[in-house]
């Protein structure tokens, strides 16, 4: 067993070593397979087309047609967002597609780096080799790869959200990250929770005033398009896809294929939610309590990543911060936390949701989901928990002050306090 240890020791000095050649060999990589077995980034296509559309009134008529399961992709988030998008459509297609995968590439790492750098205790030293090590493994994690396939903008929300609370060295900063975040789409809006939690009082209101502002410039803009998407399209999941599909990992999706379509109306989905709320708020509460500032924020990304209605297996690039916490956190020498990393590896670098989703393209067509298939499709929800269960299993014995990021005032203490 020894050895065994000696060796791993050794082989991570090693990678560590080469850290920067192991990033540049996985970008090239990737480059050559995106070269050999084009994607079609239709998510890009949806942007770059739709944005026009705000200023001609047409923005949520527009869609990109395509096939089952989905056969058409409407443009579904909020009118700031196309006004942010609006530039893309000055390029061309190819130029396009490469800058946004290029920066997409670039915020993978700045939530490796941000992730390490929320760590407790700190990961010193060696957050910029372990850094660009997570970002070059990260690429072949499956919500990382579908989101460079399909031209998502996971990476760059992330990245917003997580180097913004990681990086920034003042409440107006944080809260702005969260709230220009949450702006373009919806789900970031969770990282508010984060701010509460942490008591951040004075970010948590840049964060909302953040939001307001965007919000209000894209109605000045577009009036129509903002009051239609407002009061109408925002709860309208119909347009977004079909709630059953494996490809939504959400705690709905999940029960649905268990249950059926009426899953929201069984006992069991009121027991599930109330059980899956109560283990987060279990972790949330050990968290804090250790000051475990990477802890909390995976806590409150994977708990609304499970409540949303839809949160398609791209959504989940959360996967890493979680993978990262579990790997290098304070509980990383429990059981639990080497069971869920091996879990989390398994689902996400195996590929289980595409794989998972060519079987159901290809045998279900109504009538009940198959159970097998059902019940395989839950690997994101069940990673999720665990990871809740693992957070909460340490409690507070291995309680540890966070270290006060770099440049912060004094007078901004009680803005970051995570203890009562």
């Amino acid at each position: 067993m020894e050895g065994i240890r000696a060796r791993a020791l050794a082989v991570g000095r090693w990678l560590s070593e080469r850290a920067g050649r192991c990033l540049a060999a996985s970008v090239a990589l990737y480059a050559l397979t995106a070269l050999r077995s084009p994607s079609q980034p239709l998510d890009l296509r949806v942007y770059r087309g739709g944005a026009p559309h705000l200023f001609s009134g047409g923005l949520y008529d527009f869609a990109v047609h395509t096939g089952p399961p989905i056969p058409v992709l409407p443009f579904t988030y909020p009118p700031f967002a196309a006004l942010l998008f609006a530039p893309l459509a000055q390029l061309p297609w190819d130029v396009a597609l490469v800058l946004w995968r290029a920066v997409s590439v670039a915020a993978l790492l700045v939530i490796t780096a941000g992730s390490l750098r929320l760590l407790t205790p700190p990961a010193g030293e060696r957050v910029r080799e372990r850094a660009l090590l997570w970002a070059a493994a990260g690429l072949w994690l499956e919500p990382v790869r579908h989101t460079l396939d399909q031209g998502q903008i996971n990476l760059l929300l992330g990245a917003l959200v997580v180097g913004g609370l990681a990086l920034c060295r003042t409440a107006a900063g944080r809260g702005a990250a969260v709230g220009l975040a949450a702006s373009v789409k919806l789900t970031p809006a969770v990282g508010g929770l984060y701010l509460l939690a942490t008591r951040q009082w004075r970010a948590a209101l840049w964060a909302v005033v953040t939001g307001a502002a965007a919000t209000a410039l894209a109605w000045w803009i577009s009036p129509s398009q903002s009051w239609r998407y407002w009061t109408s399209l925002v709860t309208d999941t119909s347009r977004v896809g079909p709630v059953w599909t494996v490809r939504n990992q959400s705690l709905r999706g999940a029960l649905t294929r268990l249950l059926g379509p009426d899953a929201t109306a069984s006992p069991l989905w009121w027991a599930a939610l109330a059980l899956v709320t109560l283990a987060a708020a279990w972790a949330l509460r050990a968290a804090l309590r250790r000051t475990d500032r990477l802890g909390v924020l995976v806590t409150v990304q994977l708990y609304g990543l499970l409540m949303c209605p839809i949160s398609w297996s791209h959504h989940w690039i959360w996967c890493v911060p979680a993978m990262i916490w579990l790997a290098h956190g304070p509980l990383r020498r429990l059981p639990s936390a080497r069971l869920t990393l091996a879990l989390w590896a398994l689902v996400t670098a195996g590929r289980l949701v595409p794989r998972l989703s060519r079987i159901e393209d290809a045998t279900v067509h109504g009538g009940p989901y198959p159970a097998p298939m059902a019940w395989l499709g839950t690997g994101f929800a069940l990673c999720a928990v665990l990871t809740f269960l693992t957070l909460a299993a340490g409690g507070d014995r291995r309680r540890a002050r966070a270290a006060i990021p770099g440049g912060q005032r004094s007078g901004d203490h009680a803005d970051r306090s995570l203890l009562p």
